[in-house]
């Protein structure tokens, strides 16, 4: 967000005065447009559920264990790590998350960094601070293509800039070429990264697929991608065009109380100190 409004701010502030007077009046606007789109989507990227599949209650997890452990046994042992499905004439393996206590369904994966898991798991982005997921890929796509539009917009006005002749705006030239570089170096990995996922929209496959080769064929003959329709256009219409999958986060509900859990309570002197869950996983931490 700071490099993205650097960088803008630079532009508008440099750039547009001279490049207005010089070529055309349309260029702040084709460039706020730009900008606007850009931070629409990242925005709606970082704050959007991503798919997050709500972790399965105590008694849904010992029925799951329940029908997976053998028969009679009484060793307590957890549940096969597998399950194979048929999606699309194609054996799936799902695997079992110990964390959310359930299967999970074809696509999802465990994130470690939100702890969660997340149907159609891409990866996580630090630069948007969020999965990305089911319900926000089509943000984030539509994110990088806006933000590669506006970093090759940027770098084509300073380059315009410093190529024409001019005695106004003396001070200028060292910040637009600054601008320049920022914005040539910040291009390429951008346009790569747009291009990859354009590549896996094609396709229809996460980039979690990808790296794993899941439907590459490493993992043996007759291995094929289930969920592509075998058609460029169908598979990016499918997931850009798609309707919008509802959130299953209740955010209105309550935190079911769990082991581990500690709540945060007000002694009689009013200092913080923490009160361990019934029963206590660890011993009580002492108050601050």
């Amino acid at each position: 967000m700071a490099l993205i409004l650097l960088t803008s701010g630079l532009f508008f502030t440099l750039d547009c005065p001279f490049l207005v007077q010089h070529l055309s009046v349309c260029i702040p606007a084709v460039g706020g447009a730009l900008l606007l789109f850009v931070l629409l989507t990242l925005l709606r990227t970082s704050f959007s559920d991503p798919g997050i599949l709500p972790r399965a209650t105590p008694d849904e997890a010992a029925q799951v264990e329940k029908q997976m452990d053998a028969p009679g046994s009484a060793s307590g042992r957890p549940p096969p790590r597998t399950l194979e499905v048929v999606v699309h004439q194609q054996v799936v393996k799902l695997k079992y998350c110990f964390t959310c206590r359930m299967f999970r369904p074809p696509r999802t994966s465990h994130c470690s960094l939100c702890d969660n898991c997340v149907e159609r798991f891409d990866h996580h982005c630090p630069w948007v601070g969020n999965c990305v997921g089911k319900r926000n890929y089509r943000f984030f796509y539509a994110f990088i293509v806006y933000l590669s539009l506006l970093t090759a917009f940027i770098l084509g006005c300073a380059a315009a800039h410093l190529a024409l002749p001019s005695s106004e705006f003396s001070f200028t030239p060292s910040s637009t070429a600054v601008e320049l570089l920022v914005c040539f170096f910040s291009l390429w990995s951008i346009l790569g990264l747009t291009g990859f996922h354009t590549y896996l929209l094609a396709s229809n496959r996460t980039t979690n697929e990808d790296i794993k080769g899941s439907w590459s064929g490493r993992r043996g003959e007759g291995v094929a991608n289930p969920y592509s329709h075998q058609n460029v256009v169908l598979n990016c219409c499918t997931t850009l065009c798609g309707p919008m999958p509802p959130s299953l986060i209740d955010r209105r509900g309550f935190l079911p109380q769990d082991e581990g859990v500690q709540t945060s309570v007000l002694s009689s002197s009013g200092r913080p100190s923490v009160a361990p869950a019934s029963p206590p996983a660890s011993p009580p931490a002492s108050p601050p």
